[in-house]
Formats: structure tokens, C-alpha cells, sequence
């Protein structure tokens, strides 16, 4: 009898193949021979589920972006249980702290969404899922400094608009050099930065 292939679970992990490759290699070493053989298919098959490279690249970034939005709304439903409110502070920053690369599983997505959001200037088709995390990652940050000016821990008078832009800038700031200075901006650089923005905030008349 034939094995059986679930097509939704083969095209995951042909992504998942991709994903390897841009974290050695970059975007640009992730042609079909190079992701089949990482995956250990032939590239006939890595066709049969994709129609062409852009497909999968696209597909492959989908991915990356659906694993970062899962964690963190993991740590946000944890932030909004009413039973934690007296932890707010501190699961505050562990929120915000899910965009920084702190580990090595957050350091190999950090490399991997700031190669695929590059090439998404000039490649149209990435833009959505590029767009999708920018956007869900100020929304996060907006929840988070209007949740906590709502509970009295920020100025009532704060412009949570304008500081989330700002929060969400540093963040992606900080990433950025984490990832191109690893040696230099530890997890613990990183979270001391983001620890001391937020009390200036609080600090804000």
C-alpha cells in the first residue's frame, strides 16, 4: 500500500527547510535545489506542492510569522488574566520582551524576519506577512501602554500613540543590533535597555 502524505504537513515542512537555509545562509541561498535537499526531497516533489519559488518563499515566511504571533499571544493572554493584574509590571515586560531576540530560538527568528523583511522591499509578494507582524507588534505594544495607563501605572496625559511608536521602534532597533552585534548586546543589555525606557514612561510627567 502507498504512504500516505498529508500535503498540509509536507508543504510545512518544506518551510521549515527554507527556514534552515536563510538562518545559515541567507534568502538568497534558498533556491529549490538548495530547500529540497535540505529537506531531504527531491525537487520534483518540492514542486508538486509548490508552483515556484516565490510560492515558497512566501509560504515559508507565512510560517515564520504565524510561530512569532503564536508565542506572544501566549504571553499576552497571560497579561490580560485578571488574575495576574498585581504582576501587570512585570508581565508587561516579559511581553515586550518576546520581540527581542533573548534566547537562541528568538536570536534565529529575529535573523530570519530581518532577512525575509529586507527582501520584501523589493518583492511584493512578502510584504503582507511583513506588514502583518509590524502591525501586530504596535498593536501589542499599544495594548500593553494603554492597558497600563488605564491601571494607573502610566500618566494619564501620556500620548500612547506616539509612544508606541517609539516603544515599537526601539525594539526593532535593538534586535537589529543584537542580531549584527551579539557580542556586544546581551539579553541582559537588552532587557536592562527595555526595563529602563519603560520607567521613563512611568517617570513622564
Amino acid at each position: 500500500m502507498p504512504k500516505i502524505v498529508d500535503p498540509g504537513a509536507r508543504r510545512r515542512a518544506v518551510a521549515e527547510a527554507v527556514l534552515r537555509v536563510v538562518g545559515r545562509r541567507g534568502l538568497e541561498a534558498a533556491s529549490l535545489r538548495n530547500v529540497a535537499e535540505e529537506a531531504g526531497l527531491a525537487i520534483g516533489s518540492v514542486r508538486h506542492y509548490f508552483s515556484d519559488h516565490d510560492e515558497l518563499v512566501i509560504f515559508a515566511m507565512g510560517e515564520l510569522t504565524g510561530r512569532i504571533e503564536a508565542r506572544v499571544r501566549a504571553h499576552a493572554d497571560r497579561l490580560l488574566d485578571p488574575a495576574h493584574a498585581a504582576e501587570r509590571r512585570t508581565r508587561s515586560e516579559d511581553l515586550l520582551a518576546e520581540f527581542l531576540p533573548l534566547d537562541q530560538e528568538r536570536h534565529e527568528e529575529a535573523v530570519l524576519w530581518i532577512a525575509f523583511a529586507t527582501a520584501a522591499r523589493t518583492r511584493p509578494g512578502l510584504l503582507p506577512h511583513a506588514r502583518q507582524l509590524q502591525d501586530g507588534m504596535l498593536g501589542v505594544v499599544t495594548r500593553v501602554l494603554r492597558g497600563a495607563q488605564e491601571a494607573g501605572g502610566l500618566p494619564a496625559g501620556l500620548d500612547v500613540g506616539t509612544e508606541s511608536l517609539r516603544l515599537s521602534a526601539l525594539l526593532d532597533g535593538l534586535t537589529l543590533q543584537a542580531v549584527l552585534q551579539p557580542g556586544s548586546l546581551t539579553p541582559d543589555v537588552l532587557r536592562q535597555v527595555l526595563r529602563r525606557h519603560l520607567d521613563s514612561l512611568r517617570a513622564s510627567a
